[in-house]
C-alpha cells in the first residue's frame, strides 16, 4: 500500500456538481418553478484500497471533529479542523481487515470492530488500546453503534451484542433474530429503541425496556417490506419514533417507519441500491447514498420525496456517509477510493449546536487486555 497518498488532497479541483433534471413534471407545474439547491463539493481526499464492501461501516466523524476511516488493516484519523491526518492503529494480519468504526458519545474513545470477531476500544487522545472484547461474537463485525456506556455490535454469525465497557464481563444482552449477517446498527436517541438491519433483508426493532433476565431479548418489531439487505438507518431528529431504512440492489427503496405500531408510513423507489441515509439536523431534509447504478448522493424533501439535489462525482457505489458535528458538512467515501465533503446543509453559522452527551462510558473501569 503506498500509504504516502492516504487522506491527500488531489490536485484537480473538484469536477461541477451536477444537479438533478428529474422529477421535471413536478416543478413545471403552475407554479413558478423553485430552484434546485447548489451544494458545492468542498476537498476531495485519497483514500486508496479503501475495501468496497457493503456490508461494513468504515467512516464515523465524532464530535471532536475528527473523522475516522477505516483502510484495509489500519485506522486513520483526520482532523476536520486542522487537516492533519494521524494514524491510530494497524492491526495484524490474523485480526483485520478492520470492519468497523464508531466513536463513542463524546468522542475520546473509539470503537473497531474487526474481521476476526473481536472489539477493540481506543483512546484517540492518547493513541493507547484500553481493551479488547471478546467472546460475543463468531463472525466479523461489520456494524457497532454506542448507547451511553453500552456499545452494541452487530456480526456475520447474526447476532447483535451488547457489551458494557465498565464491567469485566461485558456481553449483558444478546438480541437473536437476524440468520444472517447483521450491517446496520442504530439506537435511537433516547437511547430506548435500536433499529438493525441485516443482509437476510430484516429488519428489528429492539426495545431496551424489553430486555430479558436470560440475556436474550425479543425483538419489538420485525419488519419484513424490504426485498434485499437493509443496511442505510438514520433516526428522524425532530420525531423520536420515526426511522427512515434503506434496501439493497433488489429493493432500492427509502421506507419510513412508525417504530411505536411498527406502521410503514410511506416507501419511495430510488432506483439504486441504498447505502446509507442521513437527515439534516435543522431542516426536514434527508440525504442518501447509493450504490448501482447510480453512484451519487441525493437529497430528498421530507415528507414529500421530492429531490431537491443530486450530488455527483464518485466513481464507484457510494458505500458510506458521515455528518460533521456542526451539522453542515457530510464525508461520503466511495468504491473509487475517494472521500469527498460535501456542504450539503448550509453553513456553520446557521446550524442548531449540537448537544453535549453526557457519559463517561469508561469511568472506573477495570480494562483487560
Amino acid at each position: 500500500m503506498n500509504r504516502t497518498r492516504i487522506l491527500a488532497f488531489k490536485n484537480k479541483p473538484p469536477a461541477p456538481v451536477e444537479l438533478a433534471t428529474q422529477d421535471f413534471t413536478y416543478f413545471c407545474q403552475s407554479k413558478p418553478a423553485k430552484p434546485q439547491r447548489y451544494i458545492p463539493q468542498e476537498r476531495t481526499l485519497d483514500a486508496p484500497d479503501l475495501i468496497d464492501d457493503f456490508c461494513l461501516n468504515l467512516l464515523d466523524w465524532g464530535c471532536s471533529n475528527v473523522l475516522a476511516i477505516a483502510i484495509g488493516n489500519t485506522v486513520y484519523l483526520w482532523n476536520a479542523s486542522n487537516g492533519s491526518t494521524s494514524e491510530l492503529v494497524t492491526v495484524d494480519d490474523d485480526k483485520g481487515p478492520v470492519t468497523s468504526v464508531n466513536w463513542d458519545p463524546d468522542s475520546c474513545h473509539i470503537a473497531i470492530g474487526l474481521n476476526n470477531s473481536e472489539v477493540q476500544l481506543w483512546d484517540s487522545t492518547s493513541i493507547r488500546q484500553l481493551r479488547t472484547l471478546r467472546g460475543g461474537h463468531q463472525g466479523r463485525v461489520g456494524s457497532l453503534a454506542w448507547n451511553k456506556h453500552i456499545l452494541t455490535s452487530g456480526s456475520a454469525d447474526g447476532r447483535i451484542v451488547n457489551s458494557d465497557v465498565r464491567i469485566r464481563d461485558h456481553v449483558v444482552e444478546t438480541y437473536r433474530g437476524h440468520s444472517q449477517e447483521v450491517c446496520g446498527l442504530k439506537w435511537s436517541s433516547t437511547g430506548r429503541q435500536l433499529a438493525s438491519g441485516g443482509t437476510d433483508n430484516l429488519l428489528h426493532i429492539w426495545d431496551k425496556s424489553m430486555a430479558s433476565s436470560n440475556s436474550s431479548t425479543q425483538w419489538l418489531h420485525r419488519l419484513e417490506d424490504h426485498r434485499a439487505a437493509v443496511k442505510a438507518l438514520a433516526w428522524c431528529p425532530f420525531q423520536s419514533n420515526l426511522l427512515a431504512s434503506g434496501g439493497g440492489l433488489n429493493d432500492r427503496c427509502i421506507k419510513f417507519w412508525n417504530t411505536l405500531t411498527g406502521a410503514c408510513l410511506n416507501s419511495v423507489d430510488t432506483g439504486s441500491q441504498v447505502c446509507s441515509l442521513l437527515w439534516s439536523k435543522r431542516e426536514r431534509e434527508l440525504l442518501s447514498s447509493h450504490g448501482f447504478t447510480q453512484h451519487r448522493l441525493t437529497l430528498w424533501k421530507y415528507p414529500s420525496m421530492v429531490k431537491i439535489a443530486e450530488l455527483t462525482g464518485h466513481k464507484s457505489r457510494v458505500l458510506f456517509m458521515a455528518q460533521s458535528p456542526d451539522g453542515c458538512t457530510v464525508a461520503s467515501a466511495a468504491g473509487d477510493e475517494r472521500l469527498r465533503f460535501w456542504n450539503v446543509f448550509g453553513t456553520p453559522g446557521a446550524a442548531k449546536p449540537a448537544q453535549k452527551v453526557a457519559s463517561e462510558p469508561f469511568a472506573n473501569v477495570n480494562l483487560i487486555r
